[in-house]
C-alpha cells in the first residue's frame, strides 16, 4: 500500500509533486521518490525515508521540468531494505517510461518469467512494480509497432496490460515526449483520484486529500478499469480498458489506510468511521450491559471518529487516555521483542486520571497481530484501571490480505483459526466486542452518496476470506508469501503499530 501522484502543467512541479507526497505520508513511510520530465529527460531522485528526509534543497533543484510523478512506498513485495526498490522505476524502452504503483500484483511470479521467456525483457529486482513497468513497456511497444503513439495506441496497450495483469495496481506513468498515463485495476481496488488547478494543472493521487490541500479542485475518480492520458498540450483522453469492470474498494482503505479528511469513490473516510461507531454500538449493547462502563477511550488514531460515535450513542463520556508520541522510530525497526515493547510504551503514554479506578471501554479500529493491544491493555491495567474492555470497529482479521497490505500469513493474524473468547484471553482483556462482517459493510455503504460512483462491492478479503479477483487459493497465498518484504523481525516484531499511520505523517 502507497500512495501516488503524478501533475501535468505549465509550470515546474517539483515543489507541487513534493506537497502532495507529504499529504500521501500516511500511505507509506518506507521510501520516497520523485521524477520530472524536462523536453525528453527524465530527472529522478528517490531514496529510503520520510519525505521531508529524502528531498533537501540540492535535490528539489535537480528535479526542473512542469510534468513529473511521486511515490511513498509502503513494501509488501521484495526487499524493504533496498534502495532500488524505492520508486519511481524506469525504462528507456520504448520511448522512456517512469512508473509508480500502489497495490500487489498476485501473478508477479508466474509474468517475471513470462518476461522473460517470451517478452525477452529483465527485471533487476524483486518488486512486483518493476514487472509492472515491463509489462506496459511490452505492450506499448507491440501497439506503436506500426504507427506513432497516441491515445488510441496507448489505450490498447493498457487493455493488453489488464489482461496479463492480476491483483490490485493504481498506476501514474510518464512517457517520454508525450505525456501522463494513469489507470486502475478492473476491480477498482485502490483508489485514484483526478483533480484540476485554476492554472490548468492537471493532478491525478491516490487520495482526494492531496489535490485539496495543494489547492486543486476535485473533478473524478479513476474508473475500474479505466485509463487516462494528459498529452504534455494538458489535453486529458480518457478510455474504458476493461471487458468487464467493476467497483470493490479495499475496506481497509475506510477502516484505518486512508485519512480521514479523503474521499474515496464519493465515501467520506470520516463518515464511514462515524457509522463503524453506530454499528459497533449495537454489538457493545449485545455484549455488554453499558453501565458497567465508565468511560469510553479511543487508541489513537483511526478510531477516534468510531469511538466519538459509540459513545455519543451509549451515553457514556469519551476521553481522551492515550497521548501518541509522532517522533518515536516505527516499532518494526527494533532488534528484539523487548526493546519492541519498550518502543510501544514510548510511543503510546497514559493519562492516568483518566483510567485510575474505572471501567475503560479501549476502542481501537481493528486488530491485527494482537501483540500491541495486549500491551496497551496491560498499561491500562498499569495506569489503575478497574476493568479492560476492548472493542474493534472491524470484524477480526482472520485471512491473508494480498492486495498490498503487509499482513500475508495467517499464523500472523490472533484471530485466525480461534474464537473471539481465545483471542481475548490472549490479548488478557475482560470483555473483546468485535463489528461483524456484514455490519461493517453496511455502515461503510451508509456513507456512499446516491450520485456517486456505483459500488458492485468491497475487497473485504483480510475479514470475510472472499478475494474478488478470484485467482487466490492457498498455494498462490505460499507463492506470494515468498516474496514477502525481506525485514529483519522476530515474528513477534510485527506489530499493529509497523503499519502505516496517520499520526506519523
Amino acid at each position: 500500500m502507497c500512495g501516488i501522484v503524478g501533475v501535468v502543467s505549465n509550470a515546474p512541479v517539483n515543489q507541487l509533486l513534493y506537497d502532495a507526497l507529504l499529504l500521501l505520508q500516511h500511505r507509506g513511510q518506507d521510501a520516497a521518490g520523485i521524477v520530472t520530465l524536462l523536453e525528453r529527460k527524465f530527472f529522478m531522485h528517490k531514496a529510503k525515508g520520510m519525505v521531508r528526509d529524502v528531498f533537501r534543497t540540492r535535490n528539489m533543484r535537480a528535479l526542473p521540468g512542469s510534468v513529473g510523478l511521486g511515490q511513498v512506498r509502503y513494501p509488501t513485495a521484495g526487499n524493504a531494505f533496498s534502495e532500488e526498490e524505492a520508486q519511481p522505476f524506469y525504462v528507456n524502452a520504448p520511448f522512456g517510461i517512469v512508473l509508480v504503483h500502489n497495490g500487489n500484483l498476485t501473478n508477479a511470479h508466474a509474468l517475471r518469467a513470462e518476461l522473460f521467456s517470451t517478452d525477452h525483457r529483465h527485471t533487476n529486482t524483486d518488486s512486483d512494480s518493476e514487472v509492472l513497468l515491463n509489462v506496459l513497456a511490452h505492450e506499448l511497444d507491440r501497439s506503436t509497432r506500426d504507427g506513432m503513439l497516441n491515445s488510441e495506441t496507448l489505450f490498447a496497450a493498457v487493455r493488453n496490460v489488464h489482461r496479463r495483469l492480476r491483483g490490485s495496481y493504481a498506476v501514474v506513468a510518464l512517457i517520454a515526449g508525450h505525456g501522463l498515463l494513469a489507470f486502475r485495476d478492473p476491480y477498482g481496488i485502490r483508489p485514484l483520484a483526478i483533480g484540476r488547478g485554476a492554472d490548468g494543472t492537471y493532478m491525478v493521487a491516490s487520495e482526494t486529500v492531496a489535490l485539496e490541500g495543494s489547492g486543486h479542485v476535485f473533478e473524478r475518480y479513476v474508473a475500474p478499469g479505466e485509463a487516462v492520458f494528459i498529452d504534455l498540450q494538458g489535453q486529458l483522453h480518457a478510455q474504458q480498458c476493461a471487458e468487464s469492470p467493476s467497483l470493490n474498494p479495499c475496506m481497509f482503505e475506510f477502516v484505518y489506510l486512508a485519512r480521514p479528511d479523503s474521499v474515496l469513490d464519493g465515501i467520506s473516510v470520516y463518515q464511514a468511521r462515524l457509522n463503524l461507531g453506530e454499528t459497533l454500538a449495537q454489538r457493545v449493547i449485545s455484549t455488554l450491559p453499558p453501565n458497567e462502563i465508565d468511560v469510553i477511550i479511543p487508541i489513537p488514531e483511526s478510531s477516534r471518529p468510531s469511538a466519538t460515535q459509540l459513545a455519543h450513542l451509549l451515553g457514556i463520556p469519551y476521553r481522551e487516555g492515550f497521548v501518541k508520541n509522532r517522533y518515536v522510530g516505527r516499532t518494526f525497526i527494533m532488534p528484539g521483542q523487548g526493546v519492541r515493547k519498550k518502543s510501544v510504551r514510548q510511543k503510546l503514554n497514559v493519562i492516568g486520571s483518566e483510567f485510575k479506578g474505572r471501567n475503560v471501554l479501549l476502542v481501537d479500529d481493528s486488530i491485527v497481530r494482537g501483540t500491541t493491544s495486549r500491551e496497551i491493555v496491560q498499561m491500562a491495567r498499569e495506569a489503575g484501571a478497574r476493568k479492560v474492555y476492548l472493542a474493534s470497529a472491524a470484524p477480526p482479521v482472520r485471512y491473508p490480505n494480498v492486495y498490498g497490505i503487509d499482513m500475508p500469513t495467517k499464523d500472523e493474524l490472533v484471530a485466525h483459526d480461534r474464537t473471539v473468547e481465545e483471542v481475548r484471553e490472549l490479548i488478557g482483556c475482560d470483555a473483546l466486542i468485535y463489528q461483524d462482517v456484514e455490519g461493517m459493510k453496511r455502515a461503510v455503504l451508509k456513507a456512499a452518496p446516491s450520485n456517486g460512483p456505483k459500488l458492485d462491492g468491497f475487497d473485504a478479503s483480510c475479514f470475510d476470506g472472499v478475494y474478488v479477483t478470484g485467482d487466490i487459493d492457498t498455494e498462490a497465498i505460499k507463492r506470494m508469501n515468498g516474496n514477502r518484504p525481506r525485514i529483519e523481525e522476530t515474528e513477534e516484531d510485527s506489530s499493529r503499530l509497523a503499519l502505516p499511520n496517520l499520526s506519523e505523517t
